[in-house]
């Protein structure tokens, strides 16, 4: 029929906007508003782009209504120069950047620690901007090129060696030491090469550290980031890790075919039409789920259909819808998200730009398990601010373990 096919291959589209996973959080809020303005460019059932502040709160109520993975115990923040993010295992990372109006020398520091009363902090720097390629091109010659840290302008020695695959480059234990000392207080750090300094700043840091504290069960203890005089409880009170979920992800098989020996066939318009019931707020999430676009289906298994709309375009982003439904009566439709980018042999997919030039992404994945989708990993590459396009870091909130199976 018109507009409607049933095709073998995986179908693979642009990327897209996240608005319905993010939590009441500041930092995620912003991401909203972005995507948000991103959609309505390109909604005609929006009066305005000022209606903002109602898409916001749509979301928030899509994000309860179409839920189909385990609540995730994660833990954000973001104040000024830094941002904190905690995932479900309790390991949390900090990163902090270069003040904002300071664009010309990007730098970015992650620090790394895991849950439980032993962990230790690692930290990471890397270094973007306009000088990015020349300084880069110097580190990648190894030993003879390397970073030092300057902290109130005492120097704290070379960084380990650059990682030409990662692209940064480990602190010392002594450098990440003298570090987590210097976030504390106002301090003037400095990552340095040859000529060329590269200031992070410190703005932000006790806020995000205390909220490390926080979900790891560290306040109060000897091992917190930001401890008082004298700490008043044992680290034992530490949190200990918890285990990353354990997921199997089934490959649907391209050339199943229908358990009830019958083809599967409708109108796309009561495709559509089934599928609208799905969604909390069609005209802000799916605006162009009525047009006439052409629909895409992937068998999932003797009974189970993934089926794909296009629901909506902006400036630099786009969202497609993705529902499971039965092949007969009665279909149930399941939806699982309307912002993906990507379906490939049973992994759904959302990547979304926080901007138009891809220097920040957030991410979403799910996978098939044989009969629905559920959530395996949800992260950001942290802040805005030009260290490298396609984000600086990693910084998830939802990790898990998958293994596959046909």
């Amino acid at each position: 029929m018109k507009g409607l096919h049933n095709e073998p291959r995986q179908s693979s589209m642009s990327a897209g906007n996240s608005s319905a996973k993010f939590n009441n959080n500041n930092n995620k809020l912003a991401w909203m508003l972005d995507i948000s303005r991103d959609k309505a460019l390109n909604s005609t059932s929006l009066k305005s782009i000022f209606a903002k502040n109602k898409i916001v709160l749509s979301a928030f109520v899509a994000a309860s209504a179409i839920a189909i993975s385990p609540i995730s115990s994660a833990t954000e923040l973001t104040h000024q120069d830094w941002q904190v993010a905690c995932d479900n295992t309790r390991t949390c990372r900090l990163a902090g950047y270069q003040a904002e109006n300071n664009s010309d020398f990007p730098v970015s520091v992650l620090l790394v620690r895991r849950a439980g009363s032993d962990a230790n902090v690692v930290g990471k720097i890397k270094l973007g901007g306009a000088k990015e390629s020349s300084t880069k091109a110097l580190l990648q010659l190894g030993s003879r090129h390397r970073m030092s840290l300057f902290i109130d302008d005492k120097d704290l020695g070379e960084t380990k060696p650059f990682s030409t695959v990662a692209g940064d480059a480990d602190l010392t234990s002594t450098q990440v030491a003298a570090l987590l000392e210097a976030l504390t207080k106002s301090s003037k750090i400095e990552l340095v090469m040859r000529n060329s300094r590269w200031e992070l700043s410190d703005k932000g840091a006790t806020a995000v550290m205390l909220k490390a504290d926080e979900a790891q069960g560290r306040v109060g203890t000897s091992s917190a980031f930001i401890s008082a005089d004298g700490a008043s409880k044992s680290n034992s009170s530490v949190l200990a890790p918890k285990a990353a979920p354990q997921l199997r992800l089934v490959v649907p098989n391209a050339k199943a075919t229908s358990s009830s020996k019958k083809k599967f066939s409708m109108k796309t318009s009561q495709l559509s039409a089934l599928m609208k019931d799905t969604i909390p707020d069609v005209n802000t999430d799916c605006p162009n789920l009525m047009d006439k676009s052409s629909w895409r289906i992937n068998r999932l298994n003797g009974s189970q259909l993934l089926v794909q709309h296009n629901c909506w375009m902006g400036a630099y982003n786009a969202g497609t819808g993705m529902w499971v439904i039965n092949d007969t009566k009665p279909y149930n439709p399941v939806l699982v998200t309307t912002e993906a980018t990507n379906y490939d042999s049973g992994k759904i997919s959302s990547v979304q730009k926080g901007r138009g030039i891809g220097d920040c992404l957030y991410k979403t994945d799910w996978i098939w398990t044989g009969k629905s989708f559920v959530k395996s990993h949800e992260s950001s590459t942290g802040m805005c601010r030009m260290i490298e396009i396609g984000g600086a870091w990693q910084l998830p909130t939802y990790v898990s373990e998958v293994n596959k199976s046909r």
